[in-house]
């Protein structure tokens, strides 16, 4: 009868994921992009581009950024209420301001009370703190909305290190709703499934 050595020969060897890598992989999903405004602790409106922020719940009103753990930003919203400013495809100028390349003139905003909100957006969300939680070397950001405002213009995309604009369809029509949507797809009032 044999021994078995200290180290077992099947199971996989687990391999260190190259950062590079992974954030060219995060980087193949397309995204939109936000700016995320909040006030400073003496007043000033503040903003940081993000082009990581998610719908989280219909009720509650839920959404979600994601900001570099450290940044001006994250330190601002603790406690605090925000705008998740989504950019418009005529932004990119306001977009690259929050991101660290100033702008020749000062950003519009359309708010000078309250919660700091930009002008132009293809659409704003304001929203007054809910949870912060750890993600690493981000913070995890949420906010219940409180207001928002959507304008008929095409937002301003984020793909492999690239700010792309809508294009057309692929298949040739929108996509309505979910199959599988509790309000709209095949489970609500359903006694019977059938396959199509």
């Amino acid at each position: 009868m044999s021994e078995t050595t200290a180290t077992d020969q099947s199971a996989p060897i687990e391999q260190a994921v190259d950062p590079r890598a992974l954030r060219n992989a995060f980087g193949k999903f397309a995204t939109g992009v936000t700016v995320v405004t909040c006030r400073t602790p003496d007043g000033t409106p503040h903003g940081a581009t993000v082009n990581a922020f998610t719908a989280v719940s219909l009720d509650p009103p839920l959404a979600q950024v994601t900001l570099i753990r450290g940044n001006k930003a994250s330190q601002y919203l603790e406690d605090a209420p925000f705008a998740i400013n989504i950019m418009a495809a005529d932004q990119l100028a306001t977009c690259l301001h929050f991101a660290g390349k100033p702008m020749k003139d000062a950003p519009a905003w359309r708010s000078e009370e309250g919660i700091p909100v930009l002008e132009g957006n293809a659409a704003t969300i304001e929203c007054k703190p809910w949870k912060i939680y750890d993600g690493g070397d981000h913070l995890i950001v949420i906010g219940e909305v409180v207001a928002l405002e959507i304008n008929d213009v095409d937002p301003l995309l984020f793909v492999s290190g690239k700010f792309r604009e809508v294009g057309r369809f692929s298949g040739g029509s929108p996509w309505e709703a979910c199959g599988d949507s509790l309000a709209t797809g095949w489970f609500e009032g359903a006694t019977s499934f059938p396959s199509f």
